[in-house]
Order: structure tokens, then sequence, then C-alpha cells
């Protein structure tokens, strides 16, 4: 198939004139097709073509094949009912009863529809048994608690009439149903109308979800993941895996059969399920259940399978022999603080085994039919304490109880720790999206410092779900692990600093770790009206130095309703800690040659800073002497990137309170006013240190840049640019100019520098080291990242001459083409310039637009400006976008060497040497650089011929050319000596599909799909 084709989502196997057999993978990965519908009726017989139902099927698969996916079958019919059932909910909640009681009634009739449907309670036993409760509601109580006492015990249950299997577990324990109207009673009998054979478990988390309010979800950052997100997770991280031990076993077993020993094929196979019924699952943040779910399904599936296959080989009495064997609940593990869904979690696992052994077996499910082990704890992922989990107040010396400003109680956590996990082999999850900055307000209080306490290696600005993939990334190398990989689902913010630095330390650690996949920017689902406004990340780690597979969103699309379109854009390679491939710009270190310049600009925590023209007048400005010293003009990001609203704001650092009430009573009385009384109201609801002294000095910024100040002394102007934009665009601003937090500003009014940081070469940097941020996915601009590190050419007078008069004329025909044209804004002329640059057609309109914005002007200067630092940097023009990186991560690190032994080629020596110079040369700014490892031992070729088949496959994968069985061999210690074996084994592979030939037989590649 050619690479720009997508996969299918069905493959269909015809043996010419007996049967067609139905696979399916509507993932778009072509890598997890399974047996469609299910194992016992993937098999269209040719006289089954006689029954319409299975024609209309086939023409499906054809005409409209994703109609046919079960989650896309399912979410409408899912949230029409869950919103009927919530009505239910919201009702018993009013009338008192508690939100608890009232998710597991529901719940109970939820599986009680579920397994009337399924033939495991009589057909329309309790459909019939709600039509009487309608005829008379006061008989509802009594005929649901004597229907659920029968399934808890098992026997005969009159309101059914006949015997009934003993259910058990939890959820029948102690059933009492809960009085409801006739309007109750009827929402319900609707809902039983329903075909329930296929419940989409995700009912659940969207019932729990709406049972939340607003604040708890916020605080929760509860928004459950949608289906087609799950499974991305859960077939790189688990199925993907074992679909390459199955293949080993599969290999080993073919082998056997050509070799006539059937019962060792046989043996093969069964090996292969005590080994996937003895995998354990984990969700440390499980919600209600839908990645266990997900992952239990998709086993189930494998289940299937590899049941099909050996009864292919040893008919029903091989069956028979591994009835036992079987992918159950009590294999996948859970832990959620949230005892709601805690309860729902291990409901959801046992409807999806039931389903699925109704789908890959014959028999009825052995009683009881719903387990009760303990598997989905109430638990806390991440904190234990002493007398966990009581919660204890924190008290004064008098013993009282204390509170913040807020009134909220504040927690005590003695001696606290991290938590066991369960032992497991696969960990998936979505943990809370909480950002750094808001774990403090949004956990009880004392938690987050108790969280910083156990957890002293994460930065504590780094988001909530940082410590979960810390402390999967750390089980998966700690000695004896059974962990063989781990996948999250994060915000797009994992590539930021902060998160980063988490990634980067075990990527980088002794044994390392890899990430496996990444999906670094992935738009999350508005299907719901409270769904995230947030854009996702993916990864899956595996231990060791490995390839991974990146994936690039290119196109997105329907994203508001159930079936998003996604398309990807992938590549191999080493996955990078900022989730690239290729140069690794996260390896570079911060230069003192760029120290000392760069900073966001002031933070004023106050709207009464800002004012009009006419507002200052009328406060003083033009009356009261010297106040022009502190009323300057302000810019902030939509200032420069639309049309500016010409304020101004009061900027009174280096003043007392005394000095302003005596010198300029008027400002004095309008920021008390404003300021302070808005800063006391910020205190008492949050009575932080911060805000502590911010109040306190009330009549300054909040956060005045002290360092920024005397930089920008001595200059006419300085650079700045939009710290998130959609454009990277750097421009020249008066020094007069106030710069808002949202700029990030560079003190130089050196135009070479301005050329520089508006050329190609420091775009591509900005672009790769500063991340995303928000929902609308702009480019983020960070200091650190972005600016520190970034290596400037070390040009000729010639060639600096020549890019400052480039950069100089680029500003002034920005600036002019603005000033002519008011209804033109910085970001609409390069809207415009991004289409000149694409080549398209443009509309008569669009034409003169370009034409009063001198776009093929600008366009030009860019180009001119980038040739002439690709020239001052010494490197060919036409460089690719990652060699123009990999020389910068290259240089910065020449750079640095420099630095260390006393060469530092300062942006503004006259400044940077009396200021920075004395510090430059610290020991503790000084970071060494990375030393080559020694080449790695060959490793031993496995004498197991189900691994033999997993060492090949996955040096197939990572070469990603065709081998030879001797070329395959040279990569192994006994190479002199298995030449033969690898040669069967490569046969054996390329039999069942897994690999392709080339050159008549003589060299091996990976099957494409």
């Amino acid at each position: 198939m050619p690479a720009d084709h997508p996969y299918p989502p069905f493959l269909i196997v015809c043996d010419v004139g007996r049967v067609l057999e139905l696979y399916a993978d509507f993932s778009g990965n072509g890598r997890h097709y399974a047996q469609f519908p299910d194992a016992k009726t993937f098999r269209i017989q040719l006289a089954d073509l006689e029954d319409p139902v299975k024609r209309n099927l086939l023409r499906t698969v054809w005409e409209a094949p994703f109609t046919l996916d079960p989650a896309q079958q399912t979410a409408k019919v899912t949230r029409e009912i869950a919103g009927r059932l919530a009505t239910i909910s919201k009702a018993l909640e009013g009338r008192g009863f508690e939100p608890r009681n009232v998710a597991i009634f529901l719940m109970r009739c939820l599986f009680t529809m579920f397994v009337e449907d399924v033939g495991l309670l009589r057909k329309k036993g309790f459909t019939e048994l709600l039509d009487r409760c309608l005829d008379d509601p006061r008989r509802f109580t009594f005929e649901i608690d004597d229907l659920w006492k029968h399934m808890d015990q098992g026997g005969y249950s009159p309101g059914i009439g006949e015997r009934l299997l003993r259910f058990n577990g939890k959820l029948f324990k102690n059933a009492a149903a809960l009085p409801l109207t006739v309007d109750e009673i009827r929402l319900l009998r609707d809902a039983s109308d329903a075909d329930w054979c296929d419940l989409e478990p995700a009912i659940f988390g969207t019932l729990f979800e709406q049972a939340l309010d607003a604040n708890e979800r916020r605080r929760l950052g509860a928004h459950y993941t949608p289906r087609a997100y799950v499974e991305r997770v859960v077939n790189a991280t688990i199925i993907e895996p074992l679909m390459q031990d199955w293949i080993g076993y599969q290999s080993a077993a073919e082998r056997a059969l050509r070799s006539g020993m059937k019962t060792a094929a046989i043996r093969e196979m069964e090996d292969f399920l005590k080994e996937l019924s003895s995998v354990r699952v984990l969700d440390p943040a499980c919600g209600t259940g839908n990645f266990l779910y997900v992952a239990l399904r998709r086993m189930k599936q494998l289940e299937g399978e590899v049941l099909k296959q050996l009864h292919d080989i040893g008919g029903d009495e091989a069956i028979a022999e591994v009835d036992n064997l079987s992918v159950k609940p009590e294999q996948f593990f859970g832990m959620e603080l949230n005892g709601r869904a805690v309860e729902i979690a291990e409901l959801v696992l046992w409807i999806g085994y039931i389903q699925w052994h109704l789908r890959t077996r014959t028999t009825v499910p052995p009683e009881p039919v719903i387990g009760s082990a303990d598997h989905v704890q109430e638990k806390d992922a991440l904190l234990i304490w002493a007398d966990y989990p009581n919660r204890h107040l924190k008290r004064d010396r008098m013993g009282r109880p204390m509170s913040d400003q807020q009134g909220h109680e504040i927690y005590a956590f003695p001696n606290v720790s991290r938590p066991d996990w369960p032992m497991a082999d696969f960990i998936v999850g979505n943990p809370p999206f909480i950002g750094g900055k808001d774990i403090r307000s949004r956990l009880p209080t004392g938690y987050a410092e108790a969280l910083w306490e156990a957890n002293p290696r994460i930065n504590p600005s780094a988001d909530f779900v940082m410590y979960w993939w810390d402390r999967a990334a750390e089980l998966l190398t700690q000695k004896g692990t059974r962990l063989r990989r781990f996948g999250f689902v994060t915000t797009n913010s994992i590539t930021q600093v902060f998160q980063r630095r988490v990634l980067e330390r075990h990527l980088t650690a002794t044994p390392p770790i890899s990430i496996l996949l990444a999906i670094p920017d992935h738009p999350w689902t508005k299907a719901t009206k409270d769904a995230a406004a947030v854009r996702i990340a993916i990864t899956v780690a595996a231990a060791g130095e490995l390839q991974g597979t990146l994936r690039q969103v290119v196109g997105e699309g329907d994203l508001d309703t159930d079936e998003p379109k996604i398309i990807f854009h992938e590549r191999s390679g080493v996955i990078n800690a900022d989730l690239t491939i290729g140069a690794d710009v996260t390896k570079a270190v911060s230069l003192s040659a760029n120290a000392g310049l760069c900073s966001p600009g002031v933070k004023l925590h106050g709207d009464g800073f800002i004012v009009t023209r006419a507002k200052a007048r009328e406060l003083g400005l033009g009356l009261r002497p010297g106040l022009e010293l502190h009323i300057r003009e302000y810019r902030n990001g939509r200032d420069l990137t639309a049309r500016s609203r010409d304020v101004m704001v009061i900027d009174l650092f280096g003043l007392d309170a005394a000095f302003v009430r005596q010198a300029y009573p008027e400002i004095h009385q309008h920021l008390y006013e404003t300021v302070r009384e808005q800063r006391a109201l910020t205190f008492r609801k949050s009575a932080t240190r911060d805000a502590r002294e911010y109040l306190e000095r009330w009549w300054l910024f909040g956060k005045p840049r002290t360092e920024l100040r005397p930089a920008l002394d001595y200059i006419n102007r300085y650079i700045a640019t939009v710290e998130t934009a959609k454009h990277r665009v750097f421009q020249f601003l008066d020094a007069e100019v106030m710069p808002d937090n949202m700029l990030v500003a560079i003190a130089s009014d050196d135009a070479f520098h301005l050329g520089v940081l508006s050329s190609r070469p420091h775009v591509l940097w900005a672009l790769r080291a500063g991340g995303r941020q928000g929902a609308g996915n702009d480019p983020r601009y960070s200091k650190s990242r972005c600016f520190d590190p970034f290596p400037f050419p070390d040009a000729t007078m010639i060639s600096r001459s020549n890019i400052a008069a480039l950069a100089e004329e680029l500003d002034a025909t920005r600036k002019l083409v603005l000033t002519k044209n008011p209804d033109l804004t910085l970001t609409g002329l390069y809207n415009m310039l991004d289409t000149a640059r694409s080549g398209g057609p443009l509309t008569t309109t669009e034409r003169e637009l370009h034409r009063r914005a001198r776009v093929l002007i600008l366009r030009d200067l860019h180009e001119q400006i980038d040739h002439a630092v690709m020239q001052a940097y010494g490197w060919d023009t036409a460089l690719a976008e990652d060699e123009i990186l990999q020389q910068l991560v290259q240089l910065n690190l020449q750079r640095a060497t420099e630095e260390r032994r006393g060469l530092i080629r300062w942006l503004r020596p006259e400044y940077q040497i009396e200021k920075m110079g004395p510090l430059a040369h610290r020991a503790d700014r000084i970071q060494s650089l990375a030393t080559a490892r020694p080449s790695k031992p060959k490793p031993r070729f496995s004498d197991k011929r189900k691994v033999q088949a997993a060492q090949i496959l996955a040096l197939l994968n990572r070469n990603r050319s065709p081998l030879t069985a001797n070329e395959i061999a040279q990569e192994f210690s006994e190479s002199s000596q298995i030449g033969p074996e690898v040669q069967d084994v490569l046969a054996s592979l390329n039999r069942l599909g897994d690999v392709e030939t080339f050159d008549n037989g003589r060299s091996y590649i990976m099957a494409s799909g």
C-alpha cells in the first residue's frame, strides 16, 4: 500500500467458495485489526449470503465502513440515555437521597437491563416488571428489592418467573431500591427499550461527570477521555507489545506444525493464553474505569483470535482444555479517590467481561457471575500519611482548628510519603488536568505542601499529572519490576520547561527510559458542553534506549461531534524530552553571552495602574512636577498584534507610599481605591505569601521587573515580541514604553540583534524550544529556553551592517504600513505573508490588501534577512529545518565550552560585563558537556522460539530497511552460529504475513500495515 494512503478500517480474508472473514481496526493505525464484530460471528459462510442482514453488513463494509464502529454507534445514544438517567438522579438527590446511593441504584438498574438483553435474565423480564410498576408505583421498591435479592443469592425469582443465576459481587449486596414517581419509572422503562447487549460503559462515566457540580469537576480536573483517545493509548501501551508476544508464539506454533508436532503447536498457544490471563493492568487515576474497560475489551479480542486459531488446529477438544484460561476483571487494577467512581469502575469491568465472554465462549459465565475482589481501590495514588485515609485539622497552640483567609480548614498531613502501587505489566490513564500554578488552590488546603514534600525531585511549578508520570517512569526501571510500558494522556504543556525537566531526568538516567509514542499536540473533544478547553499530549514509554514514533497532527475536524477526524504525519527515531525527533534543543544550555538582557514585562496585579491619557491629566499629569517620570506609555500583546489601545501606566517604582501621598495625592487616592482594594480582596480569598507582599506594597506593580529596568537604561529603544502568538514577530519599541507581562523584552537597541531574532534560524529555534500553549495552540516564547541558550552568529562587521540595515528596513516598513492603514494589524500582515509564501491564488480584494500591506516587500526583506543570517553563521542557505537546529545545538555546546574557558561573546558588552561578568565564571553556572557512552555489547540470540521472533521483529522495526538473514545474525553475539535459525524464523514470519521479502527472498522488511 502506498505510504500516503490511509489504512482501511476493514480487512476481508476470503477462502474462495467457502467463507469470508472480517477484521476491523477503526483507529487508522493499521496495527490492531481484530475479528469483527467478535470471535463468534466474524466468519460469513457462503450459505450465510442468503441472509439479507449479512448481505447488508458486507455492503456497509464497502460503502460506509465507519458507521460500523461500535464506539461511534453507541456514543450518541449513550449520551442521550445518560441525560434521561441524570434527570432521575437529580430528582432523587433533590429529595434528599445521598448522591452515592443514587448512583449505585441507577447502576443496578442499568446492569439489570444489560443482563436481560444478553440472555442472563429472562427476555423482557425486567421490562415487564417495570410495566407492572407503572400501573401501581407503590409496588416498585418491593418488586425491585425482591429481584435484586435473588440476583445476589441466586434461586427462583417470583417477579421474573424463573430461576436466576447467582450474580453476587458487591453490586447486589444488601441492595435497596429507591422510590420513584410514575414519571421517573417511565423514564427507566423507556431506557429499558434500548438494546443493552452492546452497552457502552462510557455511559457510567457520563452519568458520573453529570452528577458532579462545576466546582467539584474543576477541583478534580474530572474531564473524561473520549473513547478514540483511550484506544490510542491502550493500543500503543498494551496491545502492541502483547501482539508482538503473540506473533512469537504463532511463529513457534507454525514451525512446530510444519515439523508435524501438532501437540507442541497447541501447547504454544495454551502457553500464550496462560501469559495473557496473567497480565496485570493498572490505571492509577482510573475514574469510572474507561481505560481499564478498553484494555479488557482489546485483550478479550486478542483472546478470541487465539481461541479461533486454537480451534482451527485442535477443534473443540483443544478449546475445552483452556476453558479456565481467560482474561478476567481481576487482572485490571485501579486507584481512585472518588468512592462512587470506584464502584462504577468495578461494574464497568464486569460488564465488559460478560460481553466478551459471551462473544468468545459458548458457555455461560461461571457463578458467581460478578466477583468481589477489591482490584479497584478507593485510594490516593500520590500520598499517604499517618492514620491514612483520615485527615486531621491543623490546630494552633490552643488546640483550635486553623483556617486560611477564606475560612477553608487547613489539614495536617503528618509523616507524608508516597503509597505503593499495585504491581502491573502496563500502566495507562488520564490523570487530572490541573496546572502547576493551580495545585494549591484546587486541592485541599495543606495537600500541595505535602505533595511537594513527598516528591522533592519535582519542581513545585510542574503540572499535577507529572507526579503520575514521574512515578510510572521510576517503576519502569526499578530493580525486579514487571512493568513493561506506561502511557498517559496529559495536557500539551508537557513539552514546557517544568514538565520537560521530569522527562529529561528519566530519559537521561542510568538506566534510561525511552518514549515509544508521542503525540505532542492533539485536540480535545468538544462534543459535550462541559468538555475541557485544552489540547492534550499522549506519551507511551518503556525502559531502555529505544526508537519511537512521533505523530504530529496535520489535520483536524468535526471536533464538536462524536466522530472527530484527526490526520497524523508519522516519523520514527529517538524522541527527545520536548517530544520531537532530531535536534534535541533541550540539551542546549544557557549562555552567559545572553545573560541579563531578556525578561518578561511588568506584571501589574491591579487594573487601576492602567489609565487613559485623559485620566492621566485628571490625576495630575502636566500639573504635578515630576509626574511625567511615573506615567508612561504601556503596551501589551494585543496592542502589538492588533491595534494599540494608546493607554498609559502609573509606575511608582522606587517611591514609598508616604512620598506618593505628599507629592501626588491624586495618584495615591486613585490607586488606594482601585489597586489596594482589589489586592485586599485577593488576599482575603487566598492568603499566600505573594498576596500578602502585594497588599503591603499596594502602590507598586506586583512584578516590577527590577532586573529589566537597568538593562533598559541608556538605550532609546529595545526589542519586543509577544509571549504567546500565532506569528513569531520581533520589533523595536521606544524605551519610554513599559512592556506588559505578556511581552518579552530584549534590552538591545542593535538592529543586528533584531535581524537575527527575526531570521529563520531563530524562529525555528523558538518554535522547537518554546512549545505551544492554550486551546488556541499558539507558539510560546520562553526566555529560558528560546533566548538564553540561543547562539548568535559571530558575524563580520560587513555582515552585521548588512543584517542591521535589512532589519531596520523591515521594522520601518511594517510600522509605516500600519500607520497608513488603520484597518490592518500586525497579525493580519503576517497572515497575508503566509498566503503569499504559499503561492495560492488571490481574489481582487485580497490583491488590493496585499498591495496596501506591501506584502511582497515584506516577503523579500525576510528572505534577504534569512539569507544574510545563514551566511553569517557560515552555513549552506539550503539547509533543512532539522539540519539548522542540529547546527544550533552543536554551536550552543561549543559556545558553552568557550565560556567555560573564559571566552564570552557578549551581545551587549558595555552593559553586561559590568553587570554580569563576575557571575559568568561561577562554577555553578557551568554545565558539563555530555560524554560519549561506551559501545554496548551485542545481545544474545534467545534459545526460545517465541522470543527469537520478537528479537528479529524488533530489529527489523528499528532499521526500517531490508536486511538479510546474515545481516540480522551479525547483530547478535552468536552471529557465526545462528544464521540458519534466523533464516528459519524469517521464513515463518513471512508465511504469517508479519514480514515481507525483497531480492527474491534474500532480504526482509517489516510488513506494511
